[in-house]
């Protein structure tokens, strides 16, 4: 398995429940997939660097899972098609594959 990070950004007009809602499904989707979450860092509302469909703010989430190379295209997808979330990206995180080698 693959080490991978993520960092969505959701519409800050969202309820508490709402995020915290997104938050599991995305989680659940890399779990059901047969992936691992390994940690969820949410940063909350942060101003953004410009605005993004009319928004100056968005509220942040990181999250680091463990998965096979298909499931980041099927996260994307999903991404994509979720009216809530207004970026992401998901980069495979090699740094942390070296130090799972190394030991």
């Amino acid at each position: 398995m693959n080490k991978y990070e993520s960092i969505y950004i959701l519409r800050p007009t969202m309820e508490e429940e709402a995020v915290k809602a997104m938050v599991e499904r995305f989680s659940n989707l890399i779990t059901t997939e047969g992936g691992q979450v390994d940690n969820i860092d949410e940063w909350g509302k942060r101003r953004l660097a410009y605005p993004i469909q009319d928004f100056r703010e968005g509220y942040y989430v990181l999250m680091k899972f463990s998965a096979s190379s298909e499931l980041p295209s099927e996260l994307e997808r999903i991404y994509k098609i979720t009216d809530d979330v207004i970026r992401y990206i998901i980069v495979r995180d090699d740094e942390r594959d070296d130090e799972r080698d190394d030991e």
